[in-house]
């Protein structure tokens, strides 16, 4: 049988704390999820200030980047380049720039997820707290 690795809630707190850190270094009000490789919730973290819409929006962001085992971004441009029809892929709601796969070994993970600011903005935080992992 094949081992994989997995994230430990040391490893979700690690993370959770990088993108904590820089979102607040930047003054940016945002919710930052993480989630497993089945994109199951394990943190969900909203900062002072950021919209209760961005609650929402993070874990969705997590969830289809962990499920396609890609950046959310990619699906947000699949979308704008003209094939509409991805809107109807079941299961995945947050198809924008924000969700990020945590990626060891060749294996995912699971995925970070920020909503609150620029999307650009959304990825660099999930991306500075996936860095704390090593």
């Amino acid at each position: 049988m094949k081992q994989k690795p997995y994230l430990a809630l040391d490893d979700v707190k690690r993370i959770a704390a990088a993108a904590e850190a820089e979102a607040l270094k930047n003054q940016w009000a945002v919710s930052i999820a993480i989630v497993d490789d089945g994109g199951h919730l394990l943190w969900l973290q909203r900062l002072d200030g950021a919209a209760a819409i961005s609650a929402q929006i993070a874990p969705a962001k997590a969830h289809t980047a962990a499920l396609g085992r890609r950046e959310s971004k990619v699906y947000e441009d699949m979308i704008n380049q003209g094939r509409v029809s991805f809107l109807s892929a079941p299961g995945l709601s947050g198809l924008l720039e924000g969700g990020v796969p945590v990626m060891v070994d060749g294996f995912c993970v699971g995925a970070v997820g920020v909503s609150g600011v620029k999307s650009s903005e959304d990825a660099q935080i999930a991306r500075a707290g996936i860095a704390a992992l090593g």
